[in-house]
């Protein structure tokens, strides 16, 4: 099962600094575009990268564009690891472009 977490919450763990992990499974060239931080780990590099996933403790947010690739992301690594602590941003960066910071370009 996929966890998701809204742009709002997120903003809100950011805002508050709470202790969390965020991580971008979009292409480098995208995050030229725009960002909302974090580390990138493209989804078709996940695969390789599973041990950084399973050191991850606390919630781990991973989002993409609209929300569609981080939830493949999130499976995948949930089927190879168990992980239970990560959570799919819904809407992805256009959500957070939409709700929260209206400066992001949308693409």
């Amino acid at each position: 099962m996929i966890k998701d977490i809204t742009v709002e919450e997120l903003n809100r763990m950011i805002t508050e600094k709470f202790d969390f992990h965020l991580i971008d499974v979009r292409e480098p060239h995208e995050t030229e575009i725009a960002t909302i931080g974090g580390d990138l780990i493209p989804l078709g590099q996940v695969h390789q990268n599973l041990q950084k996933f399973e050191k991850l403790s606390g919630k781990v947010v991973v989002y993409c564009r609209s929300g569609k690739r981080s939830a493949t992301a999130i499976a995948a690594i949930q089927e190879k690891t168990g992980q239970t602590n990560l959570y799919n941003l819904e809407g992805g960066i256009l959500a957070w472009a939409d709700r929260i910071d209206q400066s992001l370009t949308k693409y």
